[in-house]
């Protein structure tokens, strides 16, 4: 049995890597081998589900802690970890090891199926939504085209009022035998039968819309719910709306990766936002009540006299919902000072009157600043 790949070097990251590292490595890499910009290519498909599985591990905050521990062992359903430790010896484990040497069980047994059932293709789609949509959810409609079951056959891919039969080769156990003899005693090399597959059942006479396959590719629409909170790079998993699988496996899963289109005023940080407010000398030295928005509403807020540029304040709450505590985040306000880019002729005067009392209070407390520049300049330059 081959060994799985570590999930970090399949995203091609360090172990322990940040979740936003984890997202950015996941969304280049599923477009990179998306089936959809590889129509027939095997291995990119291969590829695919790997990074799926990799991310849909490494995204759990959960599931990382325990594969950071334990490795697969701790992610995975059969291995357990009760009396028979990491899996044990008992079941499968035992019979894989030997089944993979030789072929087959130790002492005459078989193998487990290879042509039973299996999962359908896992399909990935970008959606892009708005600011708004993000931060309260929304449902959307999204079309993607993709394989369905064949609506003319049901999805068994033989023609109307016949269906499949025996397979000759097997007599519809889906397997074929080999027994050979070796020093440690008879073994039994069972396989998938080759002409159906493993299935145990041939197509006499195919269904002309599908060929026999039982798929055919047609444009579906999917309702996908956007939960409150979502951001760039979210996944949002919809079990079973992916490819059909077959043999009686289930459908692949749809994994619809969100980005989000940036907003006029403001930016996100979590779930806090960001916002950036003008405000004028006038209103910073004396203080003033501004308006400020957020997402719902506008509220007021009293700037203080004597604010100095780039002071920020928070606003507790008004920021987006966050996807684990189902809590809001706050609104961080920064207000930025805007100097003016024409004057009239009495502000030019009154800004000049205001410069002359400023120059004579230099040295008071309201102008510490320039008090502290003044001193330091004057100890500087009495050294030379």
């Amino acid at each position: 049995m081959a060994e799985k790949r570590d999930y970090y070097d399949i995203l091609g990251l360090n172990k322990g890597a940040a979740e936003t590292d984890i997202k950015k490595a996941f969304r280049k890499m599923a477009m990179q081998y998306h089936p959809d910009k590889n129509p027939g290519d095997k291995k990119a498909e291969e590829k695919f589900k790997e990074i799926n599985e990799a991310y849909g591990i490494l995204s759990d905050p959960q599931k990382k802690e325990r594969y950071d521990k334990f490795g697969h062992a701790g992610v995975d359903p059969n291995a357990g970890f009760g009396d028979g430790g990491f899996g044990g010896f008992g079941g499968s484990g035992f019979e894989d090891i030997f089944g993979d040497l030789f072929g087959g069980m130790f002492g005459g047994g078989t193998t487990r199926r290879k042509g039973g059932p299996r999962k359908g293709q896992d399909i990935q789609k970008n959606l892009r939504i708005s600011f708004e949509e993000a931060a309260f959810g929304a449902k959307k409609q999204i079309k993607l085209i993709k394989y369905v079951n064949c609506d003319a056959c049901g999805g068994s891919g033989a023609a109307q009022g016949t269906s499949k039969a025996r397979c000759p080769d097997c007599g519809g156990t889906g397997e074929v035998r080999m027994h050979q003899r070796t020093p440690f005693g008879q073994f039994t090399n069972v396989s998938a039968c080759p002409r159906c597959g493993g299935s145990g059942e041939v197509i006499e006479t195919p269904c002309a819309r599908c060929g026999g396959s039982g798929k055919i590719r047609k444009e579906v629409t999917i309702s996908v719910e956007i939960p409150a909170g979502v951001d760039n790079d979210s996944v949002i998993s919809l079990k079973g709306q992916g490819e059909p699988g077959s043999g009686g496996g289930p459908n692949g899963d749809l994994y619809v990766v969100i980005s989000v289109t940036p907003h006029g005023l403001f930016a996100r940080r979590g779930s806090d936002l960001v916002l950036e407010i003008p405000i004028t000398y006038t209103q910073a030295a004396l203080g003033d009540t501004i308006t400020v928005p957020t997402l719902t509403e506008k509220v007021s807020y009293k700037v203080p006299p004597g604010t100095q540029p780039d002071t920020v304040f928070r606003l507790k709450g008004k920021g987006v919902k966050s996807l684990r505590s189902n809590k809001n985040g706050d609104l961080f306000v920064k207000v930025v000072l805007e100097v003016p880019t024409r004057l009239g002729a009495e502000e030019r005067k009154l800004l000049k009157k205001l410069d002359e009392l400023g120059k004579k209070e230099a040295g008071g407390e309201g102008y510490s600043k320039r008090k502290k520049f003044s001193e330091t300049m004057k100890d500087l330059f009495s050294m030379y």
